[in-house]
């Protein structure tokens, strides 16, 4: 298998700045297939969707073709891929709807290693609803969610459970899969947050158990907009709120006003792209995306161990990373010494390696970091040894420049 990191890196125009990015998990650089598709979406004729005039047909197309990249990526249905701002917004419109059937007495299920915007949508739902919120756990020492801390949380009463499918501040990996028989035993639904996880891993929705799974097109190689993908069947029992003369078929009556069709031409372009980092091969887009993962898996682990490796050779860091499955993610600490100082000075290197909590509040301060969180290393499919070199030696002067404090 070839992995063709120059050509990938050459066909991103942002780095040609000669930063070294290790923001990935906040959002990636743009290819210029993408932003080229972006362009020419907006350089034809455009207008709302239809069949009879150039900029209608143009429209209709570019959502239908932007469903079937989704579900081809995320190994659903393109009749549930559901278009949005952001996966905040959708994770807020989806709780609002679900609510709409809950009492008191009714019981949700959140954990603490979420990014706040698979937490207090449901908070706040549930609040509403005058349901009550149970909250999973996860291990400090180790960074890992299982199973069993779900099971913990689940009764008769549970209607939903909220979980990542990977920690956007240490990169742990529940096993999403087993999470989701206790759910269904229990007879809930699982909403799954794959923002963080569908960068780094091949998702697929059905074999995962998601009931909901959303993602962010921006965090693989895409615009910024949001994804949720669903079982239409599911997604006909749901009612939410909408103009009267918008359209109620599934999935459009879930999609508030017009949807960014040129986003949606980046977000089609950013999965082929994505597709084609496995090397030249034969079969569907489906198929060539797993070849893809597989590598883009193999060159972030080798790097990620590369790090791993340099991090621990370094006096005063500490890695909060452990769990046995995660993404190449590292939370670091620095004994002594502020994490946001850090991220100053490797910024004048050119080096981006972002500090504090990134949502993940209750995470942070679950690890005891409070809200302050910790300097954040992610690697990405275009990262290079270049970069990781880069961070390892500026991390270092940094520790040597920077007395510890008493």
């Amino acid at each position: 298998m070839t992995y063709d990191l120059t050509a990938l890196r050459a066909d991103i125009p942002a780095l040609a700045a000669g930063t070294a990015h290790f923001d990935g998990p906040g959002g990636t650089q743009t290819p210029r297939p993408v932003i080229e598709a972006i362009a020419d979406a907006l350089a034809r004729p455009l207008s709302n969707r239809g069949s009879l005039l150039p900029g209608e047909r143009h429209a209709d197309t570019l959502v239908v073709e932007a469903r079937r990249a989704l579900a081809d990526l995320l190994g659903a249905d393109p009749a549930g891929v559901v278009f949005g701002r952001s996966a905040t917004q959708l994770t807020y419109d989806a709780a609002r709807t679900l609510a709409a059937g809950w009492t008191e007495g009714d019981e949700v299920v959140v954990t603490r290693l979420d990014h706040d915007a698979n937490i207090r949508p449901w908070v706040q739902a549930a609040e509403r609803a005058g349901a009550t919120v149970r909250r999973a756990d996860f291990d400090p020492a180790t960074g890992e969610l299982t199973a069993g801390h779900i099971r913990e949380q689940l009764s008769p009463r549970t209607r939903l459970v909220a979980v990542t499918a990977a920690s956007n501040l240490i990169g742990t990996m529940p096993p999403v899969a087993e999470i989701a028989r206790l759910v269904h035993e229990a007879g809930a639904l699982l909403y799954v947050d794959g923002v963080h996880y569908t960068a780094h891993a091949p998702a697929d929705v059905r074999a995962l158990g998601a009931d909901f799974f959303v993602c962010s097109p921006y965090k693989f190689l895409g615009p910024h907009h949001g994804v949720l993908a669903a079982d239409p069947e599911l997604l006909e029992t749901l009612r939410p709120d909408k103009l009267l003369p918008s359209s109620d078929a599934v999935p459009e009556r879930f999609e508030l006003g017009t949807l960014p069709y040129e986003f949606l031409a980046g977000t089609r372009a950013a999965v082929d792209v994505l597709a084609s980092l496995g090397g030249p091969g034969d079969g569907d887009r489906r198929t060539r995306l797993g070849a893809a993962y597989e590598a883009i898996g193999a060159h972030e682990a080798r790097l990620r161990a590369r790090l791993e490796e340099g991090l621990a050779a370094l006096d005063g860091v500490t890695v909060h990373s452990r769990a046995a499955r995660r993404t190449p993610t590292l939370l670091v600490t620095l004994d002594g010494r502020r994490t946001e100082d850090a991220y100053r000075f490797l910024a004048g290197r050119n080096v981006h390696a972002p500090s504090g909590h990134f949502y993940a509040l209750e995470a942070s301060r679950h690890l005891g970091l409070g809200d302050t969180g910790g300097l954040r290393v992610g690697l990405a499919c275009y990262t290079s040894d270049d970069d990781v070199d880069r961070l390892l030696d500026g991390l270092a002067d940094f520790l040597k420049e920077t007395p510890a404090a008493h």
